[in-house]
């Protein structure tokens, strides 16, 4: 056991040498504790994919009332129709019955 460990040791001392350990160190240093370490740029990257995923939602609803203010200033048919289906107006002598 005891000549194991010696020969662990001289290979340690042979093939590892002070500036690897230190060089090892180092780039440990960089990867996990400094501002641009690996978990930093993981969260960083979630957050960006998070972001474009509600720009992306703000864009599709943007579309959807562009597209919705373009027919209501052409279309008076589509004014009517949402203006019946979301403020309940009626034409004269017309009764609406409101189901919910």
């Amino acid at each position: 056991m005891d000549s194991k460990f010696v020969g662990i040791l001289r290979w340690g001392r042979r093939y590892i040498r002070i500036g690897f350990v230190l060089m090892v160190g180092v780039l440990a240093y960089i990867m996990l504790f400094s501002d641009n370490s690996v978990i930093d740029n993981y969260r960083y990257q979630m957050e960006i994919d998070k972001l474009r995923t509600e720009i992306k939602e703000c864009t599709d609803s943007i579309v959807y009332y562009e597209n919705l203010n373009r027919r209501l200033r052409t279309d008076p048919a589509t004014m009517e129709r949402i203006v019946r289906e979301q403020y309940h107006m009626q034409r004269t002598n017309e009764d609406i019955y409101i189901v919910e």
